[in-house]
């Protein structure tokens, strides 16, 4: 049996965190590092492994390095910034970028770690925090056939559901619109969670028709119960959904492509935005419709 190889992860927040804790479970050795050193102390002290002082650091000492960071402007930071991970990275390395960025940005990272001899795979995920505590994220890869049987070992640890989308950048492309069908489809649970109040039906009621009908959803199963309740602890968070609506649109821009819904799933996320619900669960879009109807 091959040795397994030793992986770097980079960006320890509420997805991060228990994805690299999954890969210790799953029997690797790893490195861990974050922006917040505080955060990457608490990891290395609960699964036992090595912390590293920067990513360059992390590269290191890894085989394979993966990032799982908000956006491009932090993908960048990490990588090929000062003291970034392609100053440690040996040639025949594997970078996997598990982040939700604009498809342009994932493969002009890939030809720039490319060009130095560095392989590539943009691999988000989706499943929220339950899922990528119990290992059954859904992963959705852009690259070479190659990269992406090496990292599939890996992959498997984090996932339950692997799939090879296509070359770089489709990855992000799949997640992308898979989220904004998400944002869409969670906007219209809450409508139709304020209009039954407004009509005087119990919306527990609604709920329990819809579940076992053709509006039944996974945002309805996950959603309708914080939006009822106004508990909204971010599993993911308002503003990293509203990040990835506005990514699509700029890609549906580029492209020529007709997004509507998307367009108005913006304008709501938006307001919510403003009203300082961005650090809150995406469900909290709930409370524009709610405003919208006095």
């Amino acid at each position: 049996m091959a040795k397994r190889e030793r992986v770097a992860f980079l960006g320890l927040g509420i997805m991060g965190y228990p994805m690299a804790a999954n890969l210790v479970r799953g029997g690797f050795e790893v490195i861990v590092w974050n922006r917040t050193p505080r955060k990457a102390e608490m990891f290395a002290g609960n699964y036992d492994v090595k912390r590293a002082g920067t990513p360059a650091e992390a590269a290191e000492a890894s085989d394979v390095l993966i990032t799982m960071v908000p956006d491009v402007p932090e993908v960048d930071e990490v990588l090929f910034g000062k003291h970034g991970a392609v100053e440690g990275m040996r040639r025949g390395a594997l970078a996997i970028d598990m982040s939700t960025i604009a498809p342009e940005a994932s493969v002009r990272f890939g030809k720039r770690l490319q060009n130095e001899g560095i392989g590539f795979l943009d691999a988000p995920v989706t499943g929220s925090r339950p899922r990528a505590e119990d290992g059954t994220l859904t992963i959705m890869a852009g690259g070479s056939e190659a990269d992406f049987e090496r990292a599939l070992p890996i992959l498997e640890s984090m996932g339950k559901l692997i799939v090879h989308v296509g070359p770089q950048g489709h990855g992000s492309v799949v997640k992308l619109l898979n989220n904004t069908t998400a944002a869409v489809n969670a906007l219209a649970v809450a409508e139709a969670l304020v209009a039954a109040r407004k009509a005087g039906v119990d919306p527990e009621k609604l709920r329990e028709v819809m579940a076992a009908g053709s509006g039944g959803s996974a945002m309805l199963d996950l959603k309708a119960g914080p939006m009822l309740t106004h508990d909204f602890e971010p599993l993911f968070k308002l503003a990293h959904m509203l990040k990835d609506v506005r990514h699509t649109l700029t890609e549906a821009d580029r492209l020529g492509a007709v997004m509507r819904l998307g367009r108005q799933a913006e304008e709501a996320y938006s307001r919510a935005d403003r009203k300082g619900l961005g650090e809150q669960d995406f469900a909290a879009v709930v409370e524009v419709v709610e405003e919208a109807a006095g």
